[in-house]
C-alpha cells in the first residue's frame, strides 16, 4: 500500500515556499529553480497514494487548500510578470497563510494514515 510521506511532503513544501518568497523578495523569481510550481510533487503523491480516504472531509479540505495555494502562487507570478509587483506583494501574506493551512491539513492526514495503519 503506497502511503504519502507526510514528513517529506511538508519539508519539500516548506523549502519551496521559502525559496519562492526569498526569490520573489529579491526580484529573482524568473531565475528560481523551483518556480514551476505547476509540477508539484505533492499533487503526484495525492494521485499515487492508495491509503487515503479520498471521500473524507479532511482530504477534500487538503485538496482545496492545496489548490488555493497554487492559485495564489499563479496570481503572484502573473502580477509580477506584468509589472505589478506592488500588487503581488499584497498577496504574499495570503500565500504564507495558505501554506500554513496546507501543512496543518497534512498533519491531519498523517493522523488519519497512522490510524488506518493500525
Amino acid at each position: 500500500m503506497k502511503r504519502i510521506d507526510i514528513d517529506s511532503a511538508i519539508r519539500l513544501h516548506t523549502q519551496w515556499r521559502r525559496q519562492f518568497l526569498n526569490a520573489f523578495a529579491g526580484g529573482d523569481y524568473a531565475d528560481m529553480p523551483l518556480s514551476e510550481h505547476r509540477g508539484c510533487t505533492l499533487t503526484k503523491a495525492f494521485q499515487d497514494a492508495q491509503d487515503v480516504d479520498r471521500a473524507s472531509a479532511d482530504f477534500r479540505q487538503l485538496l482545496a487548500i492545496h489548490d488555493r495555494f497554487h492559485a495564489l502562487a499563479n496570481e503572484i507570478v502573473e502580477l509580477s510578470s506584468n509589472g505589478l509587483g506592488d500588487s503581488a506583494d499584497l498577496l504574499l501574506p495570503e500565500l504564507n497563510d495558505a501554506s500554513h493551512q496546507l501543512v496543518g491539513q497534512l498533519d491531519k492526514l498523517r493522523v488519519a494514515q497512522d490510524r488506518h495503519a493500525k
